[in-house]
């Protein structure tokens, strides 16, 4: 896959916060969010105000990290205050990427430790909550097929297969193809393990993982494919989007559009890996 040029990034990333801004701001502060039961409108819209306040800090503070003094924002009791503190971080983020250079080194808790992975882990993180917010509202716009493609590999890539340097992944030759249908794009993810000793607590890892590979040169073991959308909405756990938009916001099940071929076993356990919650 081709990644997208930073200057599209920031305009996704704005386009992306508008349009969950403007639909949290008629939609009811108690309503529930579908992809994440435990939050309101209210509880959604101050998550992506202060992921984008964090953001913006370490890009202000770059190379280093943000201080753990820096003053973090405080949660408005009014929702129309929420609102405004919202407009207020969002345009705060976006000056901050302008002024940066995506190459510039910079803290992340990812293995790219650059500018250029705030640009993009945002503009993604922007699009699923504006979907959360648009399924909270019972509506649904069209998501940029693009975005949506660099999305499920950001998830397979690095949510879902990001190896850390303490760590290490040692594949096992089965593979899943992951065919975004209404861009072209085909990730090629192979079944492993996981190793390794977290430093930081000293806890174990020994368990089932996946890493994203180059094109094996070999039929893939097991297929799953749909629009680059549907497979984003999927691996992020959140509900059928045609379905919330008619208002079944809590029997949308993303899975059953998805066209799996293959050995059944291999997609099982490809599925098992990750199904994790994604916020």
């Amino acid at each position: 896959m081709t990644a997208l040029d930073p200057t599209d990034l920031l305009a996704h990333l704005q386009r992306e916060s508008t349009l969950f801004r403007d639909v949290l701001a008629t939609t009811p502060a108690v309503a529930r969010v579908p992809g994440c039961p435990d939050w309101s409108a209210a509880d959604l819209l101050w998550h992506l105000t202060e992921v984008q306040w964090f953001w913006a800090e370490v890009v202000r503070t770059r190379p280093a990290a943000p201080s753990e003094d820096a003053p973090a924002p405080v949660r408005p009791a009014a929702y129309d205050d929420l609102l405004a503190l919202f407009d207020q971080h969002s345009s705060a983020l976006l000056e901050e990427l302008r002024r940066a250079d995506p190459a510039d080194a910079a803290w992340t808790w990812s293995a790219e430790q650059t500018v250029g992975f705030t640009y993009r882990r945002q503009a993604l993180e922007a699009l699923v909550h504006r979907v959360d917010a648009e399924q909270t509202a019972g509506e649904a716009t069209p998501v940029d097929p693009v975005l949506a493609a660099d999305g499920v590999l950001e998830a397979l890539d690095v949510m879902f297969g990001g190896t850390p340097a303490w760590g290490r992944f040692e594949g096992a030759g089965e593979h899943v193809r992951v065919d975004c249908t209404d861009t072209g794009d085909r990730i090629w993810v192979d079944l492993g393990r996981f190793t390794g000793t977290d430093p930081a607590t000293g806890t174990s890892y020994d368990e089932p993982d996946i890493g994203v590979v180059a094109d094996p040169g070999r039929a893939p073991d097991a297929v799953v494919a749909g629009p680059a959308a549907l497979l984003l909405t999927w691996l992020w756990r959140r509900p059928d989007p045609d379905d919330t938009a008619t208002g079944l916001d809590d029997t949308g099940d993303t899975a059953t559009r998805l066209d799996v071929t293959g050995d059944p076993d291999v997609h099982a356990r490809f599925a098992a890996i990750v199904d994790q919650p994604l916020n």
